[in-house]
Order: structure tokens, then sequence, then C-alpha cells
């Protein structure tokens, strides 16, 4: 049986540094085991945090980054290089720091609109084949180590937003996004099938505006209601949550 962990720290900055820590850790145990390591990061205010801890964490020099892959659970479908794609911000908040240390082919990004990309949908397949090809045995996606994932107010994780038709995805590892209530309205994001076949799942949450999608999802709402009460990793569940988040008395 899945292992689920709440684990909850003082405030946001904190929440960021325990991640950090956490991820680099489990990259190093991963490494001791097997090669290569993949995993997927998330954006969000605490995902890029984290991650920009990871760069500043002198523990980052000990990890063979020539034997990890990044992927990214969903991405706005926007241009290269723009501001609010999830890419660019892992690369300004890690990724460029690592230099040439971590291969420019082990940074898998959705492809963005353009070069024959015209739809999050024509993006989303082009991302199903990228996952694929580095899948073992014929699976839809690699044998993700750990998988990072925010989580919105309304209990969305990913792309994956409250009564959307993305929710009920099956035998997909990604889908084109439409509508989402949150601009961009067009996104690309990982499904459930391909997030529940994760080693680890972390979800990384933080604010007193997230609590009660919190209390919903560790209740077991329907994932209709509150998406992320679906998601679980093979190994391992972790919620890294502050002190706000995980009040749901306020």
């Amino acid at each position: 049986m899945t292992e689920r962990l709440v684990v909850v720290h003082p405030d946001a900055a904190v929440v960021a540094e325990a991640a950090a820590a956490r991820l680099l850790t489990r990259v190093l145990d991963a490494q001791s085991q097997r090669s290569p390591v993949h995993v997927v990061l998330t954006g969000g205010s605490v995902g890029i945090a984290t991650l920009a801890a990871v760069a500043r964490n002198p523990v980052r020099a000990a990890v063979d980054w020539s034997a990890v892959h990044v992927w990214w659970g969903d991405e706005r479908f926007l241009p290269d290089g723009d501001p609010e794609r999830n890419e660019t911000q892992a690369r300004d908040a890690l990724l460029r720091s690592l230099g040439d240390a971590l291969p420019a082919g082990n940074v898998h990004a959705v492809p963005a609109p353009g070069n024959g990309v015209g739809t999050p949908e024509q993006a989303a397949a082009l991302y199903a084949g990228e996952l694929a090809a580095f899948a073992p045995g014929g699976a839809a996606t690699p044998a993700f180590d750990v998988l990072m994932l925010g989580m919105g107010p309304d209990g969305h994780v990913a792309s994956l937003f409250p009564g959307h038709d993305a929710l009920a995805a099956e035998g997909v590892s990604t889908v084109g996004v439409h509508g989402s209530p949150k601009p961009p309205a067009e996104r690309v994001s990982l499904t459930f099938e391909a997030i529940r076949a994760a080693r680890e799942v972390w979800v990384v949450a933080a604010g007193p505006e997230k609590a009660q999608a919190v209390a919903s999802a560790l209740s077991g709402a329907p994932v209709t209601q509150t998406p992320a009460s679906g998601v679980c990793g093979l190994e391992r569940t972790l919620w890294l949550l502050d002190a706000a988040s995980a009040d749901v008395t306020g």
C-alpha cells in the first residue's frame, strides 16, 4: 500500500527549503540504485522557490546531473521564453545555474506554440511521444523518481481543474487543456494516469487560501470537486505544507 505522509512546516519559505533538501536527498538516494533518475518539476510560487533553494544548496554539487532527466507536470501553452512558462521560470531559478552539468538533452520541455505546433493537443501528443521514448518496456512514461505538484486554492494540480474534461482522460499520458479558470486558458498537462505512475508524488502548498482544498483532498473528496485528492505515488505520497495551509480552523 502506498505510504502517505503529511509534513507541516512553519511557513512557505521553510516549505521551499525543506522540499529542496528532500529533493536533493531523494535524487542522491535514487542515483545510488539506478541511472538515470527522472524528476518532474512544478511551477507556482512554492515550486519555483523550491528550485531556487536547490540552486543555493551546496548539496547540489553531489548530484550527477548528467544522469538526471527533468520533466514538467504541466505547462502554459505560451511561446518559448515567455516569462509565464513553468519552463522559463525553472531555468531562471535553477537549471541555468547548473550550466553544462545538466545536458540540454536531459531537459524535456513541453513544446511551445510555433514550428508546426498550433494547439495544446498537438503539444500534448508530442510530449507524450517524448515521455514514451524514455519509458521502460513499452510504458507510457518514465518511472519518475519524484513528481512534484503545486495545488491551487480550488484544489487543482498540474492543469487538471475541477469539473474539466481532462480529469477523465484515460489511456493517455498527456492532455490538452482549454478554458482554464486561471490564465492562460490553454495548457498542456500530465493526466492522472501519468501522475500515478511516479514512484513518489509530492504536493507542495502554502497559504491560508489553500487550507480548505488541502482538507478536502486529504479527506478523499471526489476528484471532480478537488482534483488533488486523486494524486498518489506508487511508493509514497508526500504532502509538504505550511501551517496556514494545514489549518482548517481559520
